[in-house]
């Protein structure tokens, strides 16, 4: 069960402390994210732009995907009216897992998708998953929604508290 291990009204003040790779993510706001979502599909730049934005781990995995496949893939989960199909088909590419998945849809869609992340997770009292499911994809992104709404903040802003909380308070001491 997900639920918000700090108060809702505390969402602007951990949001406000949020300064993960700023420069990047100005760039993934200012060109990437209104560029794929005028033409409905990553490119192959836009496309590893985020996965070096996320996890640069698998990045070397991520750059085996050709320019047509990273096209088909995106366009077919940015275009589909099907959740499992719109999260599902993204981790047809190579390097893309659930939390990459939810990355790329949540910068390439206009409906708001959170980016599903370990310390997301932790800040709404879950642990690391052994798998990620679409069923716990769906949740948290449901969960997300009504949470952001109820606050009056973007998924973006709710994100952003989400890591930054995890981040300051996860294995310490309260």
């Amino acid at each position: 069960m997900l639920t918000l291990q700090f108060e809702a009204e505390k969402i602007p003040y951990w949001a406000s402390r949020y300064r993960y790779k700023e420069a990047t993510t100005a760039t993934i706001t200012a060109e990437v994210m209104p560029h794929v979502r005028t033409v409905g599909h990553y490119t192959r730049q836009n496309f590893l732009s985020i996965c070096t934005w996320k996890s640069p781990r698998p990045q070397r995995h991520c750059e085996k995907n050709t320019e047509a496949f990273i096209h088909a893939v995106t366009q077919t989960a940015l275009t589909t009216d099907c959740e499992q199909l719109r999260i599902e088909a993204l981790t047809l590419l190579k390097g893309v897992s659930f939390p990459m998945a939810s990355a790329l849809l949540h910068f390439g869609c206009s409906a708001p998708y959170p980016i599903l992340d370990v310390r997301a997770l932790w800040s709404l009292g879950i642990s690391k998953p052994q798998q990620y499911t679409f069923e716990l994809w769906w949740d948290y992104t449901l969960y997300c929604r009504k949470l952001s709404a109820e606050v009056g903040v973007s998924i973006r802003v709710l994100d952003q508290a989400l890591w930054q909380y995890s981040k300051e308070k996860q294995g310490k001491a309260e």
